[in-house]
């Protein structure tokens, strides 16, 4: 009788793994949850300024995890339309050419 129950217990265990594993995953790369954004400049002041990301990490999270104005990811499939795309929508101030070109170097290889 005990092994009937133990058995019972392995094999409802393993039916119901399936289900639980679908009900903690959201079946993708997670992004789902991501705070969107509607600039880059919002997106980049939120990371670098408040969360204190160095500028190309808060560059790089903004361009990777968060939609922008409904684009995601929204720096571009390519390093030239990253820093094109960057440097249109920062504040001059905010980063330099060199930590532009460094996320997004970043950025396409993490794409």
């Amino acid at each position: 009788m005990r092994t009937v129950r133990i058995t019972s217990l392995v094999l409802a265990s393993v039916l119901s793994l399936p289900f639980v594993l679908a009900a903690c995953s959201s079946g993708d790369d997670g992004d789902d949850d991501a705070e969107a954004f509607d600039t880059l400049q919002d997106c980049f002041d939120e990371h670098h300024n408040v969360e204190a990301l160095t500028v190309p990490h808060a560059i790089t999270t903004c361009c990777l995890d968060h939609p922008i104005a409904g684009v995601h990811p929204s720096c571009g499939t390519t390093v030239d339309d990253c820093e094109t795309h960057v440097e249109a929508n920062l504040d001059v101030s905010a980063a330099t050419s060199d930590d532009i070109s460094a996320a997004c170097t970043d950025y396409i290889n993490q794409m």
